[in-house]
Parts: structure tokens; C-alpha cells; sequence
């Protein structure tokens, strides 16, 4: 799933639009945990089977991008690819106070935008599952000069757990090849 305009997608009603609702609810409320570095609250929006996957990024000659310009998720180097237990890890490394990137702690804000529903089983009237594709932006800033942007598509995968959403699989596409900032603690 790379977001591509040629995908099919599911039909634009009234249930459509009341459910891109709710997962902009969602997606405003988890960047909100996020920002006010309420980290252990943010780990319970995400699904226990939790895939997160940010590939490296190549510049490629015309005609590869597809084939060659993201790492792939199980093969080769990539800047993130965890599981729910790994992003639990860097949640209680960053809360020890010693995390050396995150001391003091950084100060980020995050925007969410161009909110799409792709998929949504068994439909948008009754979704258990939906795949998404939407923008962020993630400022950062840290100590007293360190100031850096993040931008890039998000494509998710949620799922409904006791009536809650919870991010399934999360796929970050920065729009860099390489990065900016001196590391990449912030979460996405």
C-alpha cells in the first residue's frame, strides 16, 4: 500500500465522511499523548500486534522509485521497524530521565492532515478495519537551538479492539533521504 491514486477506493457517503471523522478524532487525540509526552498512555493506543515501520529512503534514476527507493519492511536497513514491545522499550528508556536524545526532553508538535480512508472492512457503516494514508508534519525542538521538521505520509492500519481503535501497522514515508536531525527519538 503506497497510497497510489490508481487504488481503488471505497465509496464517498455519508459513512464514509462519519468515519474519516472518527479516525481524525483518533489520529488528533494519539499526536495530543504525544506532544504532552503522555507516552505510556499513547502505548495503549496501539494494537498488540503492533508493526512499526519507517524504510530508508534512496534517490533512484527515474523508473525504480516503485522497485528500489524505500527499504522494504523485512529485508535490509530501515529507521524503524518494531513491534509493540520495541516501541514499549523506547517509552521506558525516554521515562528513566537518562535517555541521553530525549535529556532534557525534546518538545515536538505534531499535525496530522489530508485524512483518507483507503479501505474499510466489512464497510465504512461498520468497520472493524480500516487502512488510511494521511500527511504529517512533527516539529521538534531541543535544548536551545535544535530545531528540526519532519514531514512525510503516514499509511496506517487500524483495527477495532473492544470498541477501540488501535494502530495494527503503521508505515512513516519521511519526505528525505537523509536525515536532518541528530537522532530520531520522536515518535510518529
Amino acid at each position: 500500500m503506497d497510497g497510489n491514486l490508481e487504488t481503488p477506493r471505497i465509496q464517498r457517503d455519508e459513512n464514509y465522511y462519519t468515519l474519516r471523522r472518527e479516525i481524525e478524532e483518533f489520529f488528533y487525540d494519539e499526536a495530543e499523548l504525544i506532544d504532552n509526552r503522555r507516552f505510556e498512555a499513547w502505548l495503549d493506543m496501539l494494537h498488540e500486534d503492533l508493526r512499526y515501520f519507517m524504510p530508508m529512503r534512496h534517490n533512484v534514476k527515474f523508473g525504480q522509485h516503485s522497485e528500489r527507493e524505500n527499504t522494504k519492511e523485512e529485508e535490509g536497513i530501515s529507521w524503524f521497524n518494531e513491534d509493540k514491545w520495541t516501541v514499549g522499550k523506547r517509552v521506558e528508556q525516554i521515562l528513566t530521565g537518562v535517555h541521553y536524545a530525549e535529556e532534557p526532553l525534546s518538545r515536538t508538535t505534531h499535525m496530522i492532515t489530508n485524512v483518507q480512508i483507503l479501505e474499510a472492512a466489512p464497510d465504512a457503516a461498520g468497520a472493524t478495519q480500516v487502512k488510511t494514508s494521511c500527511r504529517f508534519m512533527t516539529y521538534l525542538n531541543r535544548v536551545e537551538y535544535e530545531t528540526y521538521y519532519f514531514v512525510g505520509k503516514r499509511y496506517d492500519t487500524l483495527q477495532k479492539v473492544d470498541g477501540a481503535w488501535k494502530v495494527l501497522h503503521r508505515k512513516i514515508i519521511l519526505d528525505q533521504n537523509v536525515l536532518q536531525a541528530k537522532n530520531l527519538s520522536t515518535f510518529f
